[in-house]
Order: structure tokens, then C-alpha cells, then sequence
């Protein structure tokens, strides 16, 4: 059957799908253009095709029947409204569906007006909760433009990146693109006033003149105590996803419900530059990396020197766990592919002994497998909301997820957290350094005889006040600012083509810096 643009699209999966061709057309008549398979292998292949407004499957089809290809679907598209026609009222097939997120379920025989009134029902909702969901933006846009304009200390500006990042996932549902456009300039807005911010307190945070935010190194000593003791004595796994933003923990929350109740979740902010040499030592450490610099110089692996900047993580951590005064065996995984992600999820069960598991997923990696990472996600996520997808596809189908389906079935407390978050960047800044400037990173330079327009980056000139190892007496710092990357002059065309609209990070901007931390009990602990 033809589809044509602007009407609603309906599949139509049953066994007898030549005998429901009267109901077919009667939709047709009505406004929706109807497509009919006859089983479900046939349903998912239709899915996978085009997208469809509203499903109907039937219960009994033989081979793949309804509920699996109901949980099928849903596992690829778990925003498609799906409705379960059945013959049976049977309380057991009923819970299987509505367990796997029905939207309505019939009982044959079905008539064209009750069909009619079900679709009607699903779209008609749909509508009504876009419309308020735009409506509520609009009210609340208001509220946030009043707190831009003010002075907000770094709680409420966590408060206010939260709320924006629900706004994107909430409008984004809807499809509106000019209401998303106007959360886009204020996204933008908010992002300058936020850097604005962090100028003007990062020093003081640092030196301890002022009181900020808890910070990358001061997290483990100041909540996981806490986080220890509400344990009760079951076994803890602190599980660190690379590169995990806001929006995408909120992405795989969902995911984590059937198994999941979330004690706490909260947010702390990464120190800069927000890349994993030194955000990550940070973190495992209890301290910053000019302190670990000074005192346990063969734990830290400078700019300049060869080596692995983050090889020294378990060391870092047994090392905060000493001066913490943790007891109990606790190890350290870090998992940077797939077969090694696999590896440890398949041997998870030993770990249950265990006081406290370390497991460091490197999630970019997982994504991109053998291939570079600014690639594999500018061809996939070439968008925000495409890379809060796959996010979500790559959390359902990976090790981790059955990693934290067994933390839960042994009765573990989960702390999920990150080391920072990523932006997206689209705007080139030139700036020049010496042969001794060979940071690769687009986010951040060090270096002593650096060239920039100090009105283009954040600087800081006394990298030892702010907790940096300083290279060279001369040694300073720059970082990007919002959706700037840093180019050096020689090769700004090529670097600019190549890296504008990749996520990267190391710079100053809410997503990067505005983290999660999230605490987790299994349901019926």
C-alpha cells in the first residue's frame, strides 16, 4: 500500500491479515495509511524500514508471536505505541504485554471503530502531551532567562543545565524544531554566562577562598564514606562510564528501572581541563594532579612523556582507599574493548566477595570499536539527540548492562559516576604554541610560550594555584570556551572541516564540567 507524507502510518502485523483488509481500508477512509504483514519476523523488518506511528500485532501468530515481537520492537524503538490484539483474556498473557509496555491492548473480535477509537486515543495523546509539554517550556523558559540574568552559585547552575537537558529530551520528543531551536539559543546563552562563572570562581574554588562545588578530586573522600556505610555491609561497585553526560545517564535510567531503585542523584563538577588524564587521576586519587605530581611523581605521567597518562589509576585508588581507612578486598577493572568487556561480564559472579569493585568503562571505545572515536560517533550521532540514541542503543545491548543485571542479582550497592562529560563543537579558535605544545586535545593547551586572544579562551597562568602540575617555569594553561576547539594556524582549514561537529572534550562548558553521580540499591533490598 502507498504511503503518503502527512497521514498517520500504521502497521498492521496477523497471521489472517487478507481477512482484516475491510478494517484496513475503513482506516484508510479514515485518515491512516495501513500496512499489512502476516507475521512478525515480517513486522520487525517493516520497523526497521520506516518509521510507523502507531503498531497492532497479534497475539497468537505462529513462529515469532505477538509478545516477542512486541519486546523486540520495543528494545529498538521503545517510543513506538504498540497495540496487542488477542483472543484470550488470559491474566498471564495480559501481564507479559503490559509488562512490556503496551499502549492498548483488544480482544478479538475487533471492530473498525474500535480500532479507530484506540489509534485516535494513542495520537491524540501523543499531541496533547507535546502541546503541553510546549506550553510548560514556554512558562518555564521565562524562569530560566530570570535566572541568566542573575548571579547563581554552582548548585543552581546545576539545577539549571539539569532542567535545559530535560527540556531537549522532552521537546525533542515532540518534533517541534522551532520550539527546540528557541532551547537551543537559550542552551547556547546559558553556556556563555556558565564559562563567565567559572572564570570568575575556578581560582577560588581551588584555593579553598571560596566555597564551590564538590570537585573532581574531593568526591571519593567526600561521598564515598557515605555511600559506603548506607551500604549496610553488601558489596559496593563503583562503575565510571567515560565520557558519560547528564543527558545520557538520564537516557539509560529507564533501562535500569525493572532491576533499580535510585537512592540518589546528584551532580558534582569535573576539574579542568576536563579530560581523562587529569579529571580521571583526580578522581581515583582523593587529591589533584599537581599533588600527585609532587608527591608520588612515579604515579603521574606528564605532557610531554611517553606512556599511558592514566596507567596508574589502581595505585591512585588503593592509595585513597588506605588513607580512607577501607577494609575488605576490593579490585580494579578497566575495560576498553568489547572482547574484554565480555571477558569480565562472563566471570562477574567471582567478584561478590568483594568490598568494593572499580570498574572503568570506556564507553567511546566500546562504540567505536577498532575505529577512531571522533569518526564512528560524527557518522552516528551527528546531533545531540542522536547521541543520547546511541547512547541508549549501545547501554541495551552491551556487557555493562549485564554487568549491572548481576551487581543487582547479588544484592550490590551501584555508584555510577564519570570523570566528565563531552561537547559538541562547531567553532574554531587559532591558537600557537611551540615544538613542546604536542597536545593533541581540541579542548585545552599547555604549553609556555602559547599564542592566543585571551578573549577567546579561558587562561590560566599560575597552573599550581588551581591544582595543575606546571611543566616548564613559564608553563601555562588555555581552554575552550562553549562550542570552541582549539586550531593551530598551519593546518586550521583541515582541522576545522575535520572536527567541526565532533563531541570532544577538555574545555570549559556545562556539559563537560556538570557530571553525574548516581547511587543505586536493587529493587527489594
Amino acid at each position: 500500500m502507498r504511503i503518503e507524507m502527512g497521514r498517520p502510518h500504521i502497521l498492521w502485523a496477523d497471521d489472517e491479515i487478507e481477512l482484516l483488509k475491510p478494517h484496513m481500508l475503513f482506516l484508510n477512509e479514515k485518515g491512516y495509511d495501513v500496512t499489512g504483514v502476516n507475521s512478525g519476523v515480517e513486522a520487525l523488518d517493516q520497523v526497521e524500514a520506516r518509521p510507523f506511528d502507531v503498531v497492532f500485532l497479534d497475539e497468537n501468530m505462529p513462529g515469532l508471536n505477538g509478545i516477542e515481537t512486541l519486546q523486540r520492537i520495543k528494545d529498538k524503538h521503545p517510543d513506538v505505541p504498540v497495540i496487542m490484539i488477542t483472543k484470550s483474556e488470559e491474566e498471564h498473557i495480559m501481564e507479559e504485554a503490559i509488562g512490556s509496555k503496551i499502549s492498548d491492548y483488544l480482544i478479538k473480535p475487533v471492530n473498525p471503530h474500535q480500532i479507530l477509537l484506540s489509534v485516535k486515543k494513542i495520537l491524540d495523546n501523543n499531541r496533547l502531551r507535546g502541546e503541553q509539554a510546549q506550553s510548560t517550556y514556554m512558562r518555564e523558559f521565562r524562569e530560566l532567562a530570570m535566572k541568566l540574568g542573575g548571579r547563581m552559585n554552582a548548585e543552581e547552575w546545576s539545577e539549571v543545565y539539569r532542567r535545559l537537558m530535560h527540556w531537549h529530551t522532552t521537546l525533542g520528543e515532540s518534533g517541534d524544531r522551532s520550539m527546540l531551536e528557541i532551547l537551543d539559543n537559550q542552551h547556547a546563552e546559558a553556556n556563555h554566562q556558565f564559562v563567565r562563572f567559572v572564570e570568575d570562581h575556578y581560582e577560588a574554588w581551588m584555593t579553598g577562598l571560596e566555597q564551590g562545588p564538590t570537585l573532581s578530586h574531593e568526591v571519593l573522600p567526600k561521598w564515598l564514606p557515605g555511600a559506603l556505610e548506607g551500604a549496610k555491609g553488601r558489596p559496593v561497585f563503583l562503575v565510571v562510564i567515560d565520557n558519560l553526560r547528564w543527558d545520557q545517564w538520564r537516557t539509560i535510567a529507564p533501562t535500569l528501572r525493572p532491576k533499580w531503585n535510585v537512592v540518589e542523584e546528584t551532580t558534582y563538577f569535573s576539574m579542568l581541563p576536563t579530560a581523562t588524564q587529569y579529571a580521571r587521576n583526580a578522581l581515583f586519587a582523593g587529591m589533584t594532579p599537581a599533588d600527585i605530581a609532587r608527591l608520588m611523581p612515579n604515579l603521574w605521567i606528564g605532557e610531554h612523556e611517553q606512556g599511558s597518562k592514566n596507567a596508574h589509576e589502581e595505585a591512585l585508588q588503593q592509595g585513597l582507599f588506605s588513607r580512607l581507612g577501607v577494609t575488605g578486598k576490593t579490585s580494579y577493572h578497566k575495560i576498553t574493548n568489547l572482547q574484554s568487556g565480555k571477558r569480565l561480564a562472563d566471570r562477574f559472579h567471582e567478584l561478590k566477595g568483594q568490598s568494593i569493585v572499580t570498574v572503568v568503562y570506556n564507553f567511546v571505545d566500546m562504540l567505536s570499536h577498532a575505529r577512531s572515536e571522533m569518526e564512528v560517533i560524527k557518522e552516528l550521532a551527528d546531533d545531540e539527540a542522536a547521541y543520547r540514541s546511541l547512547t541508549h542503543s549501545w547501554f541495551q545491548h552491551s556487557p555493562l548492562k549485564e554487568m549491572m543485571d548481576a551487581i543487582a542479582d547479588m544484592g550490590g550497592r551501584m555508584i555510577l559516576t564519570t570523570d566528565h562529560g563531552t561537547m559538541r563543537v562547531d567553532h574554531p579558535v587559532e591558537v600557537r604554541g611551540d615544538r613542546e605544545t604536542t597536545n593533541n586535545n581540541l579542548r585545552y593547551k599547555v604549553g609556555k610560550n602559547l599564542g592566543y586572544n585571551p578573549n577567546e579562551v579561558m587562561e590560566i597562568r599560575n597552573p599550581e594555584r588551581v591544582g595543575l602540575p606546571k611543566p616548564n617555569v613559564s608553563s601555562s594553561y588555555i581552554f575552550g570556551k562553549g562550542k570552541d576547539f582549539l586550531v593551530y594556524p598551519n593546518n586550521a582549514a583541515k582541522y576545522t572541516k575535520t572536527f567541526r561537529d565532533t563531541f570532544q572534550h577538555g574545555g570549559v562548558s556545562m556539559e563537560e564540567m556538570i557530571v553525574p553521580w548516581v547511587i543505586l540499591d536493587p529493587k527489594g533490598s
